[in-house]
């Protein structure tokens, strides 16, 4: 990692991570693989260093990324697991830069299996992939016929094998009876293509929310993302945000603050400006409404987070000052603000809080 002077940063906790994906392994029987997801750099945690320590564990049988650059990314960091990709492929000439870093891609329709099929035989060479069935989602995916039309196109065509068929829930988290629609029409996509003597390889359907609300839907494989990173109920959160005090000052009340004028003291205050802003990831609608630790007490944001700084009312801390470590997502003290509490104040979920962190926050990886 390169040294950093700006004190923002993001600490990965390996060892957190470990724990989460053993928890998540030992619910499942051994034939049921696990696929990590590692999309959106590994939801904001940094792809290569969370998939490195899933490959050195045996934690995972597979990664998912969302598209061929991201694959290629963890190929080239020396990452050897199967990695799926679970984005839609287009233009159709992706399929070749997957073949050569060997990843498997999706299919999602039947002229991208007839596309596939056709760059592999100018390449000479085989591929694998998994057809992508919609059942609900409405994103991508073939329906029924169109999944028994790729199906029998592709079984016979030696050059591409079919190594899986999979969908994806939409309400896992909010409809147990949307879900279990879903998962019934993709067991009906599945035995009609056994009944057609089609072998569908791997099946799988269930993210986190699936494998953990409905057992019946892990199926051949599961696709963990936001349990493994902690950011749901019975996992620990494997991010923490911190920055540092870079500056303090006691103003008089009435004294206004930040762009707008939107805050205004209204006793004697202590405002202390965190070297962190929206261009970091830290959401321009916490103003005014977010919070921040400090020596484990709560500091409300002061007025409009702006581009690269942001003031809190340190007010509550007795002798808080320059250089003082800020926790914004994570525990400090006895207290704690998760992703999750952060989400809920932007009307939001923590995958986007997480994933909107951005590259110029160093992210510190603890071993």
């Amino acid at each position: 990692m390169k040294p950093f002077l700006r004190p923002t940063w993001a600490e990965i906790s390996l060892p957190t991570l470990r724990s989460n994906l053993r928890r998540l392994r030992g619910r499942l029987s051994r034939r049921t693989k696990l696929m990590f997801v590692v999309k959106g750099d590994g939801y904001g945690h940094g792809a290569l260093s969370v998939s490195r320590l899933a490959q050195r564990t045996g934690l995972a049988d597979w990664l998912g990324v969302s598209s061929v650059e991201e694959g290629a990314a963890l190929r080239d960091g020396g990452l050897k697991l199967p990695i799926l990709v679970l984005g839609s492929l287009y233009p159709f000439e992706s399929f070749r830069a997957a073949a050569c870093y060997d990843l498997v891609p999706t299919v999602a329709s039947l002229e991208s299996a007839r596309r596939l099929a056709a760059m592999t035989r100018r390449m000479g060479r085989k591929i694998s992939c998994h057809l992508k069935v919609e059942t609900g989602m409405g994103r991508i995916g073939m329906s029924e016929a169109a999944a028994l039309g790729a199906m029998e196109f592709l079984s016979g065509r030696p050059e591409v094998r079919v190594g899986g068929v999979y969908t994806h829930f939409s309400c896992a988290e909010s409809s147990r009876l949307f879900t279990r629609a879903q998962l019934a029409r993709f067991r009906k996509v599945l035995a009609a293509m056994q009944d057609r003597g089609m072998d569908p390889g791997l099946r799988h359907a269930a993210n986190s929310a699936g494998m953990l609300g409905f057992p019946e839907s892990r199926l051949d494989l599961v696709r963990p993302g936001l349990a493994a990173y902690g950011l749901c109920e019975g996992f620990d959160p494997v991010l923490t945000l911190k920055t540092k005090i870079v500056f303090i000052k006691t103003v008089k009340p009435g004294t206004p603050i930040g762009y707008g004028a939107t805050y205004r003291a209204k006793r004697r205050t202590r405002l202390a400006t965190l070297p962190i802003g929206y261009a970091d990831g830290f959401s321009r609608g916490l103003s005014n409404r977010g919070e921040a630790l400090v020596g484990g007490v709560r500091c409300p944001v002061a007025g409009v987070v702006s581009m690269d700084m942001t003031m809190i009312d340190v007010t509550r801390v007795k002798g808080a000052r320059v250089g003082d470590e800020v926790v914004l997502i994570g525990r400090s003290g006895k207290d704690e603000l998760s992703a999750r509490d952060m989400a809920r104040r932007l009307g939001t979920i923590p995958y986007e809080v997480v994933c909107g962190l951005t590259a110029r926050v160093p992210r510190v990886v603890l071993p």
